[in-house]
This record gives structure tokens, C-alpha cells and sequence, in this order.
């Protein structure tokens, strides 16, 4: 959880109502992280490619073009394989999706050319059913539910390609609604995934684990569809690709680190993947992608892996001692990718602070390790953003100040400390001003010399200067400072 400390509001009267408000605020982060839907649909890459050059030649359909096309399928002509190319192209546009949807029959013909003896035949028609289960309106992807039996029987077919297009339509489909994933679950489609996550063939690794990530994302998980995934034992196998050195490639890891997040954010199962290994293995993977960032020798889309790797060890360690991983080196690699992340992808930095918050709240290691890293310098430059970053990095430092009067001489060790408090006290941002007071005020009231050096930073006038803010709470807390501290000092 996000707190800056009880000690924090020692002296203001309201302790109990802030403290239940900070819970609250807790409470509330914690339920975003774990039902924040991601819902996505995906598309093969060479379906991607006809779709944008269907777009530049192609911008409308005609009912008379797709008619035509079904006939030439529904009929066995000879150039049935050419019309499901076609065709194929031509269910990239909305308008054509829907036509062919509303012809007689029009699914049943195109699952039965699924269902063919013919492997080029099969292919184009899971290519076309592909892109009706991709399809924005959920009343033209749900015409492909009768397929859900033949693409379960078919993923432990031989053709990886057939498989990983199987595997696409199958988490294309569990993205619509609760009944799909009912029937899917019924049908086995946990089990059916637990062996194409073994498969030697990256490309039906990554489809699976993006297909099971579909499923654990929905409401309905915690209660269904996790146990199902603890009972057929997916969570080592999930765990082993979290691996940068992995050969199936990152893609397959972001996937798998995907579901592991959604497993986690469950609260069904977090003791039983911290017996798998989690722990080590996410710690392992950040450090190695922070030296990586060192090294300068950081991958496009490296940020699509942090996302959920931080986020399934910030639930981690949110609920249990995190002190273990305190002198593991993951603090310096996570400056890293903050310091890395931040012009570019602030919300990767943030991700990692919300990180560093629950590593280092009540943790005394965990702060003495910050310090010991000499990483508080990072966290200083990092006060003037705005977005959440600097709320963050206030209440990290807050956690630090909070171990006592020996950490905290260790902070005014860094001269700069009260600059970067006296910034945030003069910005609009309400939040920003609170917890710059209250981290202020730790700092004061654990080293004596402290209010000597601030007052000759010049922030007394900052201090000042906010004693008749609009905000009551923001004025009671300058005030309560100016009296404690610095009565002598008053203008």
C-alpha cells in the first residue's frame, strides 16, 4: 500500500480521521490495480499488413461484392482458396464483416471449410474467422462461438501456424462476455492451454499465454477461472518464461507476465505463486533489464514487460514482508528504468515508484538500502514532475523520514532535500503541498540541526507563504510548523 506514515500527522489533532482517509485512498489503489481491464484484441501480423493495404485501395464495400464471394466459397468452385483470400481481406472492413454475417448460413459454411481436409482451405477460413472475432461489434464476433469446439480440438494439431491462429481467435472471443468464457471453460479450454504453453514454438507459447490473459482478466476469475489455472499447475510454467534469455522471446514473457499479474490481483493465490518462485524470478528479470538500460543495450517495447512485472510485485510485496529482497540490487535497478522511462514513458516511472512505495513503507532495510544505493539524488530531480510523480516521490521520501532520526540525518545529508520540499510547497497541487508538509515535518521534528539548515535555505518564507492557503487543512499544518518550529522566526 501508498502511505507516507502515521508519525506524519503527530500534533494535528485529526489523527484518527487522516489516518482512515489514507486507508481509504490505499483501499481504492490497491482495487484499481487489480480491476483494471486491459481488454484487447489481437490480429496475426500478416492480417494486420492486408488490412492497412485493404484500407489504402479498398474503403468500401459493395453487399453485391460480398455475396458474390460467399457463392464462389458455398459453391466448391475451383478458386474457393482464391474467394477466401478475398474475402479474407475484405472482412477487415466493419461494413463488410456485417454483410457477410447476415447471409444465410454464411458461419456455418466457414466453419465447415474449417473444419475441411484441406490445410490451405483450413488456413484462410481461420484467417476469416480470425477477423470476425476481431471485429469491434461483439454481436459479429460472437457468430463464431460454434467454432469454439473444433479450435479447442485443433490446438493439438501439428501445424504451429494453424494452432497460433486457433489459439488467437479463442482470446479474441473469451474478450466478449461471461457466457464465451463459461462455455469455454466447460469445454476445457484451461487444459487445452496448459499444453500449447509447453509447446517448443514461441509464436503458440505467446498466443496461449495471450489467450489465458483474456480469461483471467474477466470479473469473473477470482471465483472460476483461477482455481481452474491452479488446478492444471500453469503458474510454474509462467513464472519459467519470465526470462529475458528465454529463446521463445519477449513477447511470449510479456504475456505470461500478464497473467501472472492477473493471478496475482486475484487474492487467490499469492502464497501459492511465491512458493513457485515469483519473487526471485520478477526481481531477477528487473535487475537484469536495469542493467541492460546501463549498458545501453535495452530493446524496443522493453516497456510493454515492465508494466506487468512491476505491477505483479508491487501486489506482492503490498501484503507481505518484503525485506527478503532488500540488498538484492532491485532498488538501483528500478532508478534505472525510472531514469531510463521518464521523458519518454512517464508512466513506466511511475509504475516503479508505486513499487518503491510499498518496498520501502514500514520497512526499515528496505529505506536503509535506499540510502545506501545513494538514490535519493534521483528522487530529488524527479519533484518537479507533475502526473503523479512527484505525489509519489513525496511519499517515498516520507517513508524513508519515518525509520527515525537516523535515516533522517542520512537525508539532510543531501542539501538539496529541502529545495525539492520547498518546490513542491509552492506548486498548486494540494496533494503535492500536503505531503511535502508532512515529510517536512518528520524531518524536523527527528534532527534538531534540521530547522537550522531549512531557515537558512530560505524556507521559512516558504513556509510562510502558505500559512493562508485556501485549503483549511494545508493552513492548520503550516501554521502547526511555524509554531513548533520556527516561532522566533515569524515575521
Amino acid at each position: 500500500m501508498l502511505r507516507a506514515g502515521g508519525a506524519v500527522s503527530r500534533g494535528y489533532g485529526a489523527v484518527e480521521a487522516i489516518r482512515a482517509r489514507r486507508r481509504q485512498q490505499d483501499w481504492a489503489l490497491r482495487k484499481a490495480r487489480r480491476e483494471t481491464q486491459l481488454v484487447s484484441k489481437r490480429l496475426l501480423r500478416e492480417l494486420q499488413d492486408d488490412g492497412e493495404e485493404m484500407e489504402t485501395r479498398e474503403p468500401s464495400v459493395t453487399q453485391e461484392e460480398v455475396s458474390q464471394l460467399y457463392q464462389r466459397i458455398q459453391h466448391g468452385s475451383e478458386d474457393r482458396l482464391a474467394a477466401l483470400q478475398s474475402l479474407c481481406q475484405l472482412l477487415h472492413l466493419a461494413e463488410a464483416q456485417k454483410m457477410f454475417v447476415s447471409l444465410e448460413n454464411s458461419i456455418h459454411v466457414l466453419i465447415g471449410l474449417f473444419t475441411s481436409n484441406l490445410a490451405s482451405v483450413q488456413l484462410k477460413a481461420a484467417q476469416c474467422l480470425l477477423r470476425l472475432s476481431h471485429a469491434d461489434d461483439p454481436n459479429v464476433s460472437l457468430v463464431c462461438l460454434p467454432a469454439t469446439p473444433y479450435l479447442l480440438t485443433y490446438l493439438s494439431g501439428q501445424s504451429a501456424k494453424f494452432t497460433e491462429q486457433c489459439l488467437y481467435i479463442l482470446g479474441n472471443l473469451a474478450a466478449e462476455n461471461k457466457a464465451v468464457r463459461n462455455q469455454l471453460l466447460l469445454q476445457g479450454v484451461v487444459q487445452a492451454l496448459a499444453g500449447c504453453l509447453q509447446s517448443p514454438h514461441g509464436a503458440v507459447v505467446e498466443a496461449a499465454a495471450y489467450s489465458l490473459s483474456q480469461l483471467l482478466q474477466a470479473k469473473e476469475a477470482r471465483e472460476k477461472i483461477v482455481p481452474a489455472v491452479l488446478e492444471a499447475s500453469l503458474t510454474p510454467r509462467l513464472i519459467e518464461l519470465l526470462d529475458l534469455d528465454s529463446e521463445l522471446g519477449m513477447p511470449t514473457a510479456v504475456e505470461c507476465a500478464w497473467c501472472l499479474h492477473y493471478i496475482v490481483s486475484s487474492g487467490v493465490a499469492s502464497e501459492c505463486v511465491i512458493s513457485q518462485g515469483i519473487l526471485h524470478q520478477a526481481v531477477t528479470l528487473l535487475i537484469a533489464l536495469g542493467r541492460a538500460i546501463d549498458s545501453g543495450a535495452t530493446t524496443d517495447g522493453v516497456e510493454l514487460l515492465i508494466y506487468p512485472v512491476v505491477r505483479c510485485l508491487g501486489n506482492l510485496t503490498a501484503s507481505r514482508d518484503a525485506t527478503p529482497l532488500a540488498d538484492c540490487g532491485l532498488l538501483p535497478a528500478l532508478s534505472s528504468i525510472i531514469s531510463k522511462f521518464l521523458p519518454t514513458q512517464p508512466s513506466v516511472s511511475r509504475e516503479c515508484l508505486w513499487l518503491l512505495n510499498n518496498l520501502t513503507v514500514g520497512e526499515e532495510r528496505f529505506c536503509s538500502a535506499f540510502l545506501k544505493y545513494n538514490l535519493v539524488p534521483v528522487l530529488l530531480q524527479l519533484i518537479p514532475f507533475c502526473g503523479g510523480i512527484n505525489t509519489l516521490v513525496l511519499t517515498l521520501l516520507g517513508n524513508i523520514a519515518e525509520m527515525g532520526p537516523e535515516l533522517c540525518e542520512k537525508l539532510l545529508q543531501h542539501r538539496e532535500i529541502f529545495s525539492a520540499l520547498c518546490t513542491s510547497m509552492r506548486t498548486a497541487d494540494t496533494e503535492a503541498v500536503r505531503l511535502a508538509l508532512e515529510v517536512l515535518h518528520l524531518i524536523l521534528m527527528h534532527c534538531a540541526q534540521a530547522c537550522v539548515e531549512f531557515a537558512n535555505q530560505n524556507g521559512v518564507e516558504a513556509l510562510e507563504a502558505i500559512q493562508y492557503n485556501s485549503n483549511k487543512e494545508i493552513s492548520v499544518r503550516a501554521n502547526f510548523l511555524m509554531d513548533r518550529y520556527f516561532a522566533d522566526k515569524a515575521v
